[in-house]
């Protein structure tokens, strides 16, 4: 089957919403989740090891 084009601005977003939908059935927690707001402030880890400033 061939297409021509993305087709409509509606028909790509209702696809791309389908896709979403179907990939967040096979979503799992992330490993080591209590971690990310230390991330996410800044502070480095080295190998999986916490770093902190000399």
């Amino acid at each position: 089957m061939r297409t021509k084009g993305c087709g409509s601005r509606l028909a790509t977003l209702t696809m791309v919403f389908r896709l979403v939908q179907c990939a967040q059935d096979h979503w799992r927690a992330l490993n080591g989740s209590s971690l990310l707001t230390d991330v996410i402030g800044g502070i480095q880890f080295v190998n999986g090891l916490r770093m902190d400033a000399a």
